[in-house]
């Protein structure tokens, strides 16, 4: 039997109130948890379960030389918002672990970003179902003008807490 997810919890019970105050919540309760990504800036922006989508703004804590998110900030977003997804859908005994992050620079980025991270139906049964096991979990990363400017792959694995 899995043992409940606290997170999984608290992220059903905020999506019951009004969208702006989930991802505010949301937003709140992983800055508070990920110091980084409180330094950065990273927001929240939803989840429904089997997807997430976060953003980075280009502001001045997250930039490089020349005005644009810093590459280290794209890594923590797309690492940030495919972590929260594998971390809602595991078995509150579980602990996710990054196990590879692959990341392809492809052009210049411009204003904010914003990450959309997915699971299929197999990936979730298999982290509800098995010990451990690692998943490559999709994520799109885009710019103020629709562009990826970078190509992702995130290995997420997963352990039995001690």
């Amino acid at each position: 039997m899995a043992v409940s997810n606290p997170l999984r919890t608290f992220v059903d019970k905020v999506n019951q109130y009004p969208q702006w105050l989930s991802a505010k919540l949301m937003t709140w309760m992983f800055r508070y948890k990920v110091k980084l990504a409180s330094t950065t800036g990273i927001e929240v922006l939803h989840t429904d379960g089997k997807t997430a989508t976060y953003r980075q703004k280009n502001s001045r804590k997250a930039q490089n030389h020349i005005g644009s998110v810093h590459a280290a900030a794209m890594a923590l977003l797309a690492e940030s918002c495919t972590g929260f997804i594998v971390g809602i859908n595991l078995p509150g005994d579980k602990l996710p672990l990054i196990k590879r992050m692959e990341l392809n620079y492809v052009k210049r980025a411009t204003g904010d970003m914003i990450a959309v991270a997915s699971l299929t139906d197999e990936q979730i049964t298999l982290m509800q179902t098995a010990q451990k096991g690692e998943v490559s979990v999709t994520v799109q990363v885009t710019d103020a003008l629709g562009i990826e400017p970078v190509e992702c792959e995130m290995i997420w694995a997963w352990i039995t807490k001690s």
